[in-house]
């Protein structure tokens, strides 16, 4: 089965994270580490083109409103139900 290649982590952030496990480090080279990893991560991270942008907008806001339009219609029923049942009060 093939392996996405993107999905695995970079030589040097597993070179960097052997080196921090194997030496002591204090708090604040645990967190430049961990910035330096991030930052890492966040250049491999594609953005979408305005195109796509607008294609999942376009979407998301179909999605929420349908998702609306039924969680309307089923608070609509349930109250149909419960004044059924317990009635309307005096």
């Amino acid at each position: 089965m093939a392996r996405k290649v993107i999905d695995e982590p970079s030589e040097e952030i597993v070179a960097n994270a052997r080196v921090a496990r194997e030496t002591k480090r204090g708090p604040f080279a645990r967190v430049s580490l961990f910035i330096k990893q991030v930052l890492a991560e966040l250049r491999k991270v594609v953005t979408p083109t305005r195109k796509e942008l607008l294609s999942y907008t376009g979407v998301v806001l179909i999605f929420v409103v349908i998702m609306m339009a039924l969680v309307s219609a089923l608070d609509w029923v349930f109250a149909l139900v419960v004044t059924y049942v317990f009635g309307t009060p005096s």
